[in-house]
């Protein structure tokens, strides 16, 4: 069993999703969003990591997982996902767990199978899996998948080090 805390940063809105990870098999546990509103951006930092320590507090998460900051057409919007991104992270190791981040591409690949998915099309992959009884709104859902991709990451990972263990004189067996 392990809970997992995933974060899709904003400076307005940043989604949140909690699964627990049995195997290959994901339960819901929460997801919503953190309301920034239009203040400054210090204040907005303070918010998000405020938020992110109170889900901490509720949900004690095994690890946390985040989204990386893609360089669009804005660059002073990067920059401001970017500290938003801090904010989280800081949450999180304050809280001594451990942190992974994955792009948006490796997201949609864990989640719909093609790493070109649309907003749109991760919803429903993330109600179908979680089993949701209605789709979550973009930003919680976003969350929910990059938590689904680490769960999928890890996995992976725990696979490979049981293959890796088979492996003499460079050969499987």
């Amino acid at each position: 069993m392990a809970v997992i805390l995933a974060i899709d940063p904003g400076s307005r809105l940043t989604g949140y999703g909690v699964i627990d990870q049995q195997g290959s098999r994901f339960t819901y546990l929460g997801s919503g969003c953190i309301r920034l509103g239009g203040g400054p951006i210090p204040e907005r930092l303070k918010m998000i990591y405020q938020g992110v320590t109170q889900l901490i507090a509720q949900y004690k998460p095994d690890t946390f997982a985040i989204e990386q900051v893609f360089m669009a057409h804005n660059p002073d919007s990067a920059l401001k996902l970017g500290q938003a991104r801090g904010a989280a992270i800081v949450a999180a190791t304050m809280a001594d767990l451990p942190v992974s981040d994955y792009s948006a591409r490796q997201i949609k690949q864990a989640v719909v199978g093609t790493g070109a998915a649309d907003k749109k099309q991760v919803q429903h992959m993330v109600k179908a899996i979680l089993k949701l009884p209605s789709t979550p709104q973009a930003d919680a859902a976003d969350a929910l998948a990059i938590a689904m991709c680490h769960g999928h990451s890890q996995q992976n990972l725990i696979k490979l080090a049981g293959q890796a263990k088979k492996v003499v004189r460079g050969r499987l067996r």
